[in-house]
C-alpha cells in the first residue's frame, strides 16, 4: 500500500511540470520518480524524478526526411551570424528567423554561421546541426 501511495504521489508531482519542459523531460521525470519511489522510497522518488527529467530532456533526432528536406533547400542570400555556440538542446536567440518544414510542422530550420540548423519552432530549441 505504501508503494502505491508513493507512486501516486510521484505521478501527481510530475503533473506539475511546466510547459517549458520538453515532453521527453516530463516523461523521463515521471518514469524516474516512479522507479525511484519503488526502489528507494520518498528520497528515491525525488532523486529518480530529477535523473529521469535530465535523461528525458535529451533531444531526439528528427526523421531522415526532415534532414533531407533541410539539406535540399537553397541557402538564403542574407547571412545570419550568431556569436554564441550553436548547441543541440539549447534555444537559438529569439530574433533568429526560422522556416517551418512544410510536411512536418514539429520542425523548422535556419542557416546560422553557414550551418543548417533544425529547431523546434515553438521554443527555437536546436534539435540538430547539419554538418
Amino acid at each position: 500500500m505504501y508503494k502505491i501511495l508513493l507512486v501516486s504521489g510521484a505521478l501527481a508531482l510530475s503533473s506539475f511540470a511546466t510547459n517549458a519542459l520538453a515532453d521527453g523531460a516530463v516523461t523521463g521525470a515521471a518514469g524516474g520518480a516512479i522507479t525511484g519511489a519503488i526502489v528507494g522510497g520518498p528520497v528515491g522518488a525525488a532523486v529518480g524524478g530529477i535523473a529521469g527529467g535530465v535523461a528525458g530532456a535529451v533531444v531526439d533526432p528528427p526523421p531522415r526526411e526532415v534532414v533531407t528536406y533541410v539539406q535540399q533547400q537553397p541557402a538564403p542570400t542574407a547571412r545570419v551570424v550568431v556569436e554564441e555556440p550553436i548547441v543541440v538542446g539549447k534555444p537559438l536567440p529569439a530574433d533568429v528567423v526560422v522556416t517551418p518544414v512544410p510536411d512536418n510542422p514539429k520542425y523548422a530550420y535556419t542557416v546560422i554561421n553557414n550551418q543548417r540548423v533544425i529547431v523546434e519552432p515553438r521554443t527555437h530549441r536546436v534539435v540538430q546541426v547539419i554538418e
